[in-house]
């Protein structure tokens, strides 16, 4: 496996994502987005793996100038530009990825 967590370093969903992970003793590597952002290629696979609606972080103060924009091509544009609106933690697996925290998934990746 060749896990992917990006976050925040102050997010506690992230932390728990992590824990999951140090306690099975599975390898990860964490990406903080504050710091380092994620590519526009690694974020059209997570989108392509869970949707674009999923990466969106309904909590956002602002996630209303991201619902009125009529394309999805505007909306992904937008949330790689503005990347604090993105939900964490983004967990990936090659491939697969999911958004927030989902251990019920991650125990099926093999």
């Amino acid at each position: 496996m060749n896990i992917q967590i990006f976050g925040t370093a102050k997010s506690f969903d992230c932390k728990k994502a992590e824990r999951w992970f140090k306690e099975r003793r599975i390898k990860y590597q964490f990406v903080d987005l504050k710091k380092y952002g994620i590519s526009r290629g690694e974020l059209e696979s997570v989108k392509n793996a869970v949707g674009l609606q999923s990466l969106i972080d309904e909590k956002h103060p602002y996630v209303s100038e991201i619902s009125y924009l009529a394309y999805d091509a505007d909306k992904f544009e937008k949330l790689f530009q503005e990347q604090e609106r993105l939900k964490t933690p983004i967990v990936r697996n090659g491939k697969k990825a999911t958004v927030g925290y989902c251990p019920e998934v991650w125990a099926n990746w093999e």
